[in-house]
C-alpha cells in the first residue's frame, strides 16, 4: 500500500477571489493547472472582468 503524504507536502495555490491558500485535491489531479478558485462559491463570485477566456 502506498505511503500517505503530509498535507504540507501537497502543492498549493492562492484563490483569486478570496485570497486564501488552498491545497491540491485528488479530484483536481487531471486539471490542477486550470484550477484558480478554492470552491464553487468563490468561482461563482469571482471579481468582475476576470471571466474565463474559453469560449
Amino acid at each position: 500500500m502506498a505511503r500517505q503524504r503530509k498535507k504540507s507536502d501537497l502543492p498549493s495555490k492562492i484563490c483569486l477571489t478570496c485570497g486564501r491558500p488552498f491545497t491540491w485535491r485528488k479530484k483536481w489531479a487531471e486539471s490542477w493547472p486550470e484550477v484558480k478558485y478554492c470552491s464553487d462559491r468563490c468561482r461563482n463570485h469571482r471579481p468582475k472582468g476576470s471571466l474565463p477566456s474559453s469560449g
